[in-house]
């Protein structure tokens, strides 16, 4: 649900999706915090923003992922009725803050270190066994699954690449010029009807789905938005330049194959050209982009900044292990026979 209304001194429509439900009280403080204008001094006070709770929470949890969620689509297209004053609060920075050290700290034990080029490398060889949700999909994938994973995808592919955009101050010389250049192709080439996210709103259309931003977050579960809260997370500080390359790169990289699989698997479905034209696209587009980030924007970054090579290693590893958990958690309840959302879909 979009909603309209003046913000607060500036006589200026807020657009954007409605808050979402709480799914514990990270969440519900963050929600009720949103829900009321930011003012000196501050009506909400640190007590009403539980730091000491964030502290202790479970990092991949329902609550946890969802209450950094709300907090960092306060740095995209916010919500509706929300003052945008609160973008920049410093007590709902020290909370997000809180959230922060909790995931951040998950991933980084999970995903572990490598050698860059052979995590690289890896990126490009398809498991022997074929398992993975494309696969699933292109095989024995039935409609209402396809469905549920574009809604799944929803809360990503709707900004498509903004959080990588993040990058873009961040980096000097050819890899800020070969980032921009792949940028520049995920925003379309100057063309709006050809956006990336726009292409994603008339897949959902065409599969029968609601295009407004932000309209599945509520059904999503935690770690779907874990996915989306990585990218945010390295985006927002310049400290991790380097992992945001490395997340990136490895999306860039693995995006051609699988777009194919999922082109056959919506023609097998018959499924409207609007969702096929989406996945096509990026057949063509991120064949050429893997070897642009691979040389020009790593390589580049890594010559001026070797420091940083463990930083793109995590990166592409952590984007790894938190798209699998998700492929995880899709194929488990399809195989039970089970939707994989928090709610069904309408129809599905």
């Amino acid at each position: 649900m979009v909603t309209t209304l003046s913000g607060p001194g500036t006589g200026q429509p807020l657009l954007g999706p409605a808050l979402p439900e709480p799914r514990g009280p990270l969440s519900a403080a963050v929600v009720a915090a949103l829900a009321r204008p930011p003012s000196p001094p501050r009506s909400v006070g640190a007590a009403a923003l539980p730091i000491a709770r964030a502290e202790r929470a479970e990092p991949y949890g329902e609550d946890l992922q969802l209450a950094l969620y709300t907090c960092y689509e306060l740095h995209y297209r916010g919500f509706g009725g929300v003052d945008g004053g609160w973008e920049w609060d410093p007590e709902l920075l020290r909370l997000r803050g809180a959230l922060e050290r909790v995931f951040g700290s998950a991933v980084r034990a999970d995903a572990g270190g490598g050698d860059l080029e052979a995590e690289l490398d890896a990126l490009l060889v398809e498991p022997v066994d074929g398992v993975g949700v494309s696969h699933h999909l292109r095989d024995v994938g039935q409609w209402w699954q396809m469905r549920e994973y574009f809604a799944h995808r929803s809360v990503y592919q709707l900004k498509e690449a903004d959080p990588h955009a993040w990058a873009i101050p961040r980096l000097t010389g050819q890899a800020k010029a070969a980032l921009v250049a792949v940028e520049f192709d995920e925003f379309g080439g100057g063309r709006g009807e050809r956006v990336h996210a726009q292409l994603y709103a008339d897949l959902l259309a065409g599969a029968g789905l609601d295009s407004g931003y932000g309209h599945y977050l509520d059904a999503v579960p935690a770690v779907t938005l874990a996915t989306v809260n990585l990218m945010s997370l390295l985006g927002l500080h310049r400290s991790l330049r380097g992992a945001l390359v490395g997340h990136f790169a490895a999306a860039e990289i693995t995006t051609a194959p699988s777009a194919r699989r999922m082109v056959r698997a919506l023609e097998r479905l018959g499924a409207d050209e609007a969702c096929v034209r989406f996945y096509a696209e990026h057949i063509v587009a991120d064949a050429v982009h893997e070897q642009v980030m691979r040389r020009e924007v790593i390589g580049d970054l890594l010559e001026r900044e070797p420091e940083l090579t463990d930083d793109v290693v995590f990166g592409i590893r952590a984007t790894l292990l938190l798209e699998g958990r998700l492929g995880e958690h899709l194929l488990d309840a399809w195989g039970a026979g089970r939707s994989s959302l928090r709610r069904a879909l309408p129809g599905g």
